[in-house]
């Protein structure tokens, strides 16, 4: 019974890899769709909708309007991905709509580029329009190239890993989940009077399913940094050290490794501080920080063309 459990579990495993790993393909090589047609914002709409009927008060109606909230619209996810068809192709198309790397990258790229050529104000622009949401106009460069910097390094987690690992934990329908929580995170995930309670069940989610997924990203940050520039080690303390420095309990750990592997600081002014380096941030600095990133990716589509690999050997033997 146990053999035949494992037997199931790694078949179905390779089966998601290959999904996965198409689906990179295809966000690698299309990017995301337009908003009017991307799975995100029709969750963006559906978090609106609830804002906006939700009981203005007292705080435990609010609390609990937003958790029936988010169950429905797991319950919706997973009905979505459940009904959808098996065949790769179609699983890959949807779950590449769910990943944004090439997007990610993409934002970080053109931080780097207007820092380049000196042009702070429009770094500050590009920073706040795409990669975060704290205010930016008076930002120095170093603070500039530090957030982009982070921002990729968070993201390489929320945007990658994270979807990708419950991908193949629970398939299509537990990667819309993952992704309508991190949405509803980022939409109500604040400390405000507005969406304390209302966000809270969001917040919680979230942090739960990002666990495992941001010290996984540290991990692989620190394996990419030792191939890229031989500071895996410094990495990966860095990561131990001041992980916890961040208000997440998630956001700390590949920020920090990310801090480690490029020998610098990081720092959001009145909230954390991560690293002890000595290399101020600048545009080159991001180039590099994008180089590990670029090699993280390596290292996921290896491991998951191994996983698709072993599916491919088991077909044949079975014809």
């Amino acid at each position: 019974m146990l053999l035949g459990f494992l037997h199931r579990a790694l078949s179905l495993l390779t089966e998601r890899a290959a999904v996965a790993l198409l689906a990179l393909a295809i966000d690698a090589g299309f990017g995301d769709p337009p908003n009017y047609l991307h799975p995100v914002g029709a969750m963006g709409h559906w978090l609106h909708l609830g804002e906006r009927l939700a009981p203005a008060t007292p705080p435990v109606a609010r609390l609990v309007w937003g958790m029936g909230w988010i169950v429905v619209g797991w319950l919706l996810c997973g009905g979505i991905g459940v009904s959808l068809p098996r065949q790769t192709i179609v699983q890959a198309a949807l779950a590449s709509l769910l990943l944004a790397y090439r997007g990610l990258d993409r934002a970080v790229a053109a931080v780097e580029t207007a820092l380049a050529v000196g042009d702070l104000a429009e770094a500050r622009r590009l920073l706040g329009w795409h990669l975060v949401s704290r205010q930016t106009n008076d930002l120095s460069t170093a603070e500039v190239a530090g957030a982009a910097i982070e921002s990729l390094a968070e993201n390489l987690s929320d945007s990658v890993i994270a979807p990708v690992s419950a991908l193949l934990i629970g398939g299509l329908p537990a990667m819309l989940i993952y992704r309508f929580t991190n949405t509803a995170d980022a939409m109500w995930g604040y400390r405000t009077e507005r969406f304390e309670y209302l966000g809270k069940v969001a917040a919680r989610s979230d942090d739960l399913f990002n666990w495992l997924p941001a010290r996984l990203t540290a991990l692989l940050i620190a394996l990419a940094a030792q191939i890229v520039n031989r500071r895996g080690q410094q990495a990966l303390i860095g990561a131990i050290r001041d992980a916890r420095r961040t208000a997440s309990p998630n956001a700390g750990w590949p920020m920090a490794a990310m801090a480690g592997a490029l020998d610098t600081v990081l720092t959001k002014r009145e909230h954390y501080t991560l690293g002890t380096g000595t290399r101020v941030a600048d545009a080159a600095l991001i180039r590099e920080a994008r180089r590990i990133g670029r090699m993280v990716m390596f290292l996921v589509t290896g491991s998951l063309l191994g996983l698709s690999v072993m599916r491919l050997v088991k077909q044949r033997s079975t014809l």
